[in-house]
């Protein structure tokens, strides 16, 4: 692993803490997606994805259930020892920083659920995406699903609170230098823990600037998990469908 672990994906991300916050999150939706998204690109019988960012493997699994040869990667060395339990022939689980090719090609690199725009350089972004162009095969298809900023902005909650297995946690959230950023407090078994996630405010002009660098091409954009167009103002995601 080659990120170092001052930075807040890094450490945030390893804590069990994560994946207690956010345990509530919409499995049937997220099987949905993949479903329609897999459809949409028409991948071949058992074709190669590689999902990257894959935390403890949740698509993943998903995908390698209808069929798909998967690999999953991740920074984060507790996720992918949790997704290692999953795996199979057909499924495997790696420790990789996505701003570099992993070794092998693809039908499809999924980058799901906002896992983009954390480094504070941009050429960490540009250099996914690369990586991603890297290893799609010649037929291959990229896909960034990342969250619809301006709507993001527009309906920022400042502060609010949430009890998770007994634990409360308080959620705060500004904008400041381009990122949107949320600060995470609580308190467990009398410790005191404050994390922070910070994601650039990304817009399609943004991809779109991203994709001419890296040479790939914008083949279509849409705005939710069913698939519909993208409409910067109403939908609550950018999803970048791309080779």
């Amino acid at each position: 692993m080659t990120k170092d672990k001052t930075t807040w994906y890094a450490s945030w991300f390893d804590t069990p803490f994560y994946h207690i916050l956010y345990k509530d999150r919409d499995y049937t939706e997220a099987e949905n997606f993949m479903f329609n998204l897999t459809e949409y690109l028409n991948i071949p019988e058992n074709g190669k994805i590689l999902d990257l960012a894959c935390g403890k493997g949740r698509h993943s699994v998903y995908l390698n259930s209808i069929g798909y040869d998967v690999t999953g990667v991740d920074l984060s060395e507790n996720s992918i020892a949790h997704a290692k339990k999953f795996e199979n022939d057909t499924l495997k689980f790696e420790v990789h920083d996505m701003c570099k090719p992993y070794d092998s090609q693809f039908d499809a690199v999924f980058n799901l659920f906002t896992s983009f725009g954390y480094f504070d350089k941009a050429e960490d972004n540009l250099n996914t995406i690369k990586a991603i162009k890297a290893n799609l095969n010649d037929y291959g298809f990229g896909v960034i699903d990342f969250m619809n900023s301006e709507h993001v902005i527009d309906n920022l909650v400042a502060e609010d609170k949430k009890t998770v297995e007994g634990i409360d946690f308080t959620l705060r959230r500004h904008v400041e230098n381009g990122f949107i950023i949320k600060d995470i407090s609580f308190t467990t078994e009398g410790q005191f823990h404050n994390f922070q996630e910070r994601v650039k405010a990304l817009t399609l002009k943004d991809f779109e600037s991203y994709f001419e660098q890296a040479g790939v091409y914008l083949i279509d954009v849409f705005g939710d998990y069913k698939l519909r167009k993208f409409d910067k103002k109403s939908s609550e995601r950018l999803i970048l469908i791309f080779k």
